[in-house]
């Protein structure tokens, strides 16, 4: 991000590399941070004329004032009288709100409190320009499958009960695709969570599909504690969110325009669906469900005002098609308990003393584990870390060989992924693809993470064959970059077959060509 600075961890991470001898574009790749961000706090470390070996041993506060700057301070100058109207300005536009209250009066007391004031007339212009900014709408362009945003509507509908005859009021939920303003509507018993994930299932069923996002408002049901900047969200709601793979936002508090457009839905709701139900008796949830889905096809199939199509159209034509697919199967109400991750990086689910492994830089944190009869789902800070398949057999282990460290998983590795294994197999092709993987193994740090490319060259020869892989590895060990890409730009362009450059003697190039037109020395004896 711009103007953010770097973390003191990556500041010791760059130095260390830079003592290892990395090149500057080899450490933005190692810890992905741009190459100008690298070299500018490099630039910092040279110049304090320190060795790398000292410069690891400061401290936090000694190496900050190295590699951060201080911040500079800026100096606003600006009209004072300026400065303190616009200090002021909020406080005018409420007042002008009460009952009596006159832009004269406020002007009066205006120049009571201030040495060199506005002149009236100028007080009004700038209160005239304030309210004008204050009015301003902004039209907000969104993309086709991106988000789904989700609000209850002010007013409940109502079934009456046959065996009391009591008049049942429903909240109603009102959802909509701000794309192509497709809606949909649903009435609850209740506005209770499980109520409301049953609802979002039926909305995602009705839609065909999952959106990227889904937007709400600041509802109790879903959201535990409001912020601005990272509101937390029921657990329930994150595992409906994760089991269905979108991204859960929230608006922020009492700023209703940040979900415009379902708003705007719920007040045609009212137009197309509440009043032509108004006077019609029902006996059931299901039928006023019913009744509503009925008035809500012929909404979404009406046309647009001066348009010359539908919601309906226009959602089948350009958002349907980029939604992502629905689960197999529903969300399902799971069970929650707090584990501590062992020493052996497995937790113990105490039901049938089965122990589930987790990635093993997370031994010694307390997890959150969900689980149902078939699935077993670990989270450390809601984020999912493991999921395993559910055991039932008591004291025994389910392992994930990817959270294993990696000197036991080398040792549990007998012939898999390893270096050794990616040598031997570029061996059976040919010496420059040994010596190219050779180099690709040696392009990070941590081996580990040249496994995926190692696994794309070896598939490149059964894509493109041995004798082309070969040529290509041997052409690309010319160079000075070493990754899967370079050999699939090589194979893809038929490169690797290309003749070399002739090379040509300094003298050849400059003597004259044999031509019968020319004449020698002995034409001018």
């Amino acid at each position: 991000m711009a103007n953010q600075v770097i973390s003191m961890q990556q500041i010791r991470a760059i130095i260390q590399y830079l003592e290892r001898g990395f090149s500057l574009r080899a450490i933005s790749s190692q810890l992905g941070i741009c190459r100008p961000t690298i070299t500018l706090y490099a630039t910092r470390l040279k110049k304090s004329a320190m060795p790398y070996e000292a410069l690891r041993q400061l401290g936090d506060a000694e190496l900050s004032s190295i590699v951060y700057t201080s911040p500079v301070t800026i100096d606003y100058s600006e009209d004072e009288r300026r400065t303190d109207f616009n200090n002021r300005i909020l406080y005018f536009r409420n007042e002008l709100g009460r009952p009596g209250v006159t832009r004269l009066l406020l002007w009066e007391e205006y120049r009571k409190e201030y040495i060199s004031p506005f002149g009236y007339t100028r007080f009004c212009e700038l209160i005239k320009e304030s309210l004008k900014t204050s009015k301003a709408t902004m039209h907000l362009t969104h993309k086709p499958a991106e988000m789904v945003m989700v609000d209850f509507a002010g007013d409940k509908m109502s079934y009456v009960d046959k065996s009391t005859g009591e008049l049942i009021a429903c909240p109603v939920l009102v959802c909509v695709m701000p794309y192509s303003n497709y809606s949909f509507v649903m009435a609850l018993p209740d506005a209770t969570i499980p109520q409301v994930i049953k609802a979002l299932n039926h909305c995602l069923q009705y839609f065909g599909g999952v959106p990227l996002m889904l937007k709400t408002d600041n509802m109790k049901q879903v959201v535990t504690k409001s912020c601005r900047y990272e509101p937390i969200f029921s657990e329930v709601l994150q595992q409906w969110a994760l089991h269905n793979n979108i991204t859960l936002l929230a608006t922020r508090v009492a700023k209703p325009k940040d979900k415009a457009s379902v708003e705007n839905e719920v007040k045609i709701a009212y137009q197309r669906i509440y009043a032509p139900l108004r006077d019609k008796v029902m006996y059931h949830i299901d039928e006023l469900n019913a009744a509503i889905l009925e008035r809500l096809k012929l909404h979404n199939e009406k046309k647009f005002q001066l348009k010359d199509h539908s919601r309906s159209q226009l959602f089948k034509l350009e958002e349907q098609p980029l939604l992502q697919p629905l689960s197999p199967s529903p969300f399902i109400i799971k069970h929650q308990v707090s584990a501590k991750v062992q020493k052996n990086y497995h937790i113990t689910l105490g039901e049938n003393y089965h122990h589930y492994s987790v990635p093993s830089a997370l031994i010694g944190k307390q997890v959150s584990v969900v689980y149902d009869t078939d699935i077993v789902e670990i989270y450390y800070k809601h984020t999912r870390i493991a999921i395993h398949r559910r055991a039932y057999k008591k004291h025994d282990y389910t392992t994930n060989k990817d959270h294993m460290p990696s000197d036991h998983l080398h040792y549990h590795e007998q012939k898999g992924h390893s270096a050794h294994y990616f040598l031997e197999q570029a061996s059976n092709i040919g010496p420059s693809t040994y010596q190219y993987i050779d180099q690709v193994l040696k392009a990070r740090a941590i081996t580990e993470q040249t496994y995926n490319a190692c696994k794309g060259i070896l598939r490149l020869n059964k894509q493109y064959g041995s004798i082309r892989l070969e040529a290509a590895c041997k052409r690309a060990l010319t160079g000075n970059i070493f990754n899967y890409r370079t050999l699939q730009n090589i194979l893809n362009n038929h490169l690797e077959h290309l003749d070399q450059l002739e090379t040509y003697n300094q003298n050849d190039l400059f003597k004259l060509p044999v031509h019968s037109n020319l004449r020698g020395p002995d034409a001018y004896q």
